[in-house]
């Protein structure tokens, strides 16, 4: 078994050397290992510069193993991450809010009674009131749509503006 010329791969023509050697090959392996969205690219950069700061550490002989394991741990680091950032990404964040909680409570209760009132109005109202003030569509489209007059869709739509006044205090306010 012959040994080593070198102890160490400290000097600049030998490092350069072994990065023409393997850097695309390690690359390469990295891509089709894990894909490019981790740029394998980039842990082959920061394995090379791994190797050296370490490079005193480092026989010529152990050089290669040592930038395959440590391009591959970085990887196995990074898809360890990406996991972490998906599982923060799905944890929805709480849902805060400067309404104090009277405001709150008076909002569910007015909702609640609107909806008690919207079901009572005849179908022909709540549908043409639905479509103007809910789906935004104007008198004239709502007639097209129920296939009535434009004078008819507007009495639908006033006459159930009025039932809801009237049973809705807050509408009232100004």
């Amino acid at each position: 078994m012959s040994g080593s010329l070198y102890k160490d791969i400290c000097d600049k023509f030998r490092f350069s050397k072994l990065y023409e050697k393997y850097a695309q090959s390690l690359s390469n392996i990295l891509f089709y290992k894990y894909g490019e969205l981790l740029n394998p690219a980039d842990k082959v950069q920061e394995a090379f510069i791994k190797l050296w700061e370490n490079c005193a550490k480092i026989t010529p002989e152990a050089a290669k193993s040592y930038l395959y394991t440590t391009a591959n741990n970085m990887m196995l680091n990074e898809v360890k991450h990406q996991k972490v950032v998906l599982k923060h990404r799905q944890i929805k964040p709480k849902d805060y809010t400067n309404e104090s909680p009277e405001f709150i409570l008076r909002k569910k209760e007015f909702l609640k009674r609107f909806e008690q009132v919207l079901s009572q109005l005849k179908e022909e109202e709540r549908v043409a009131f639905l479509l103007n003030k809910v789906n935004g569509k104007t008198h004239k489209e709502v007639a097209e749509i129920l296939g009535i007059t434009k004078k008819v869709a507007e009495h639908r739509i006033y006459a159930a503006f009025n039932k809801l006044k009237n049973e809705l205090e807050e509408l009232n306010r100004k």
